[in-house]
């Protein structure tokens, strides 16, 4: 198998069960990838400072995918960026804010900050745990930068507001994060991949790929080489057949 580029999502992939900080076997595998010319490549929602933080010992040996694809960093440096219209993510996030019943708090992406419509129903504090860079904001107007993602938070779970939101914003790609999480961008996990690769000179037949929800699919579509986790949804996991509980039981075998 002539793995050039191993990607994986965060969130319920590679941090399972609620765990905010990784394990050492897999910052062992990704030195040990590095050492056999494997680039490794976290591809999260999350931006890089998060990403940043989660890899540190590794730093080095990693291409950081963020923002589902909207930003793409490698060696300290931003290397590509996919910025949405800005009245599209501001109608968007005017959408998301008051269509969800007062229970859904919004967050806006930009480069390396999110701005947050918060309504105190938890996002601040999960925005915190993951180290993300933020500032509170009333309106999107305020926003100084471009904007690559928006994001709704829902305390209560996605379940009740998924087909409110998903078929309605299809065209910036809106798709379930997680449990609580909905994104939309114009970027997704597969055009980021497909940028790394472009840049790099890789083919997407041999980049390998773990994900575990529907915001990884474009990305598991495209690559030469899915997984998805043993947790994911009936209908990921009969769509992709290579299943695991964990990346690194998989990567073991290219070491």
């Amino acid at each position: 198998m002539g793995i050039r580029l191993v990607c994986s999502d965060l969130d319920g992939t590679l941090l399972q069960y609620g765990k905010k900080e990784l394990e050492g076997e897999i910052f062992d595998q990704i030195r040990a990838l590095h050492d056999r010319g494997i680039l490794f490549c976290p591809a999260s929602g999350r931006q890089y400072t998060s990403l940043r933080k989660l890899f540190a010992p590794v730093a080095d040996c990693c291409i950081f995918l963020c923002e589902n694809g909207g930003v793409i960093y490698k060696d300290e440096l931003c290397i590509a960026k996919n910025p949405m219209p800005r009245a599209l993510a501001e109608e968007i996030a005017e959408d998301l804010w008051s269509r969800s019943d007062g229970q859904g708090e919004v967050m806006l992406s930009g480069q390396n900050t999110a701005y947050l419509m918060e309504r105190g129903l938890g996002m601040l504090d999960r925005i915190k745990f993951i180290g993300n860079n933020y500032q509170v904001i009333q309106d999107p107007s305020e926003i100084p930068e471009d904007i690559v993602k928006v994001s709704v938070y829902l305390h209560e779970g996605v379940a009740a507001y998924a087909d409110r939101f998903v078929p309605r914003w299809e065209q910036a790609n809106c798709a379930v994060a997680g449990p609580y999480w909905i994104d939309t961008t114009l970027a997704n996990k597969g055009i980021g991949v497909q940028s790394i690769c472009k840049i790099l000179g890789f083919d997407l037949a041999d980049v390998m790929a773990f994900g575990d929800n529907y915001n990884d699919v474009s990305m598991l579509d495209i690559v030469g080489h899915p997984y998805i986790m043993d947790g994911a949804a009936g209908p990921l996991r009969e769509k992709y057949p290579q299943h695991t509980p964990r990346p690194e039981e998989v990567l073991r075998s290219l070491l």
